[in-house]
C-alpha cells in the first residue's frame, strides 16, 4: 500500500511553546523521518523546476536544512542567512520586528552576484518578518528573487499576504490555524 500521509502529517504539535497559547510546529519529526523528509523536498523542488535558479538562500536556522536540500536537488549553490555575528568576514545587515522584539540578520557582502536568481527557503512562514528581512539583504546585493518556499504557512500571522505585497511568489506546502 502506498504511503498516503501528507507533509503534515509529520509535523509534531507542541502547544504553550515557546510561550502559553502558542502552538509551536515542530518540522524535526518531518526531518527525522526519511520518506517525510523526501516528500517535503520534493514539493518545495517542484514548482521551480525548469527555472532559471542560481542559488538557494535558507533562512537560520530550519531553513539551512531544507536549502541546503533543495539546493542539492537543483544543482545550485547555496547561502545561508544568518543571524547577526555568526559570518566571518564582510557581511550585510538587516534589522527586522519579531512578536517579541527586535533581530538582524546578515549575509556575506560576496554570496549573490548582481542578476543571480534566487530561490528562499525556510521551514515556516509566520509574520514574514525574517523573510522580509532576507529578501532585503539579497535585493541589496543585486539578486533576483525567483520565489519563497516554506513548509508551513501561519496564515492568521500574515506573512504570505506580506511577502506578495512585495511582489514574492509564495510557495507552501501546508497550512494551520491558529498561532
Amino acid at each position: 500500500m502506498p504511503n498516503s500521509k501528507t507533509v503534515s502529517d509529520y509535523i509534531r504539535a507542541i502547544p504553550d511553546f515557546p510561550h502559553e497559547g502558542i502552538i509551536f510546529r515542530d518540522v524535526t519529526t518531518l526531518f527525522s523521518d526519511p520518506r517525510g523528509f523526501r516528500m517535503a523536498v520534493d514539493q518545495l523542488v517542484h514548482p521551480f523546476v525548469g527555472q532559471r535558479i542560481d542559488k538557494v538562500v535558507g533562512l537560520e536556522a530550519r531553513g539551512f536544512i531544507l536549502g541546503g536540500a533543495v539546493a542539492h536537488q537543483l544543482s545550485v549553490g547555496f547561502v545561508p542567512v544568518r543571524k547577526q555575528g555568526k559570518l566571518p568576514g564582510d557581511v550585510l545587515s538587516e534589522a527586522y520586528t519579531l512578536e517579541y522584539g527586535k533581530a538582524v540578520v546578515e549575509i556575506h557582502t560576496d554570496a549573490i552576484q548582481p542578476g543571480e536568481r534566487v530561490l528562499v527557503v525556510d521551514d515556516l512562514l509566520a509574520t514574514g518578518g525574517t523573510a522580509t528581512a532576507g529578501i532585503k539583504l539579497i535585493e541589496r546585493l543585486g539578486g533576483e528573487i525567483t520565489g519563497c518556499a516554506f513548509v508551513v504557512d501561519l496564515p492568521e500571522l500574515g506573512g504570505r499576504k506580506r511577502l506578495e505585497e512585495l511582489g514574492m511568489s509564495v510557495h507552501t506546502l501546508c497550512e494551520f490555524d491558529g498561532l
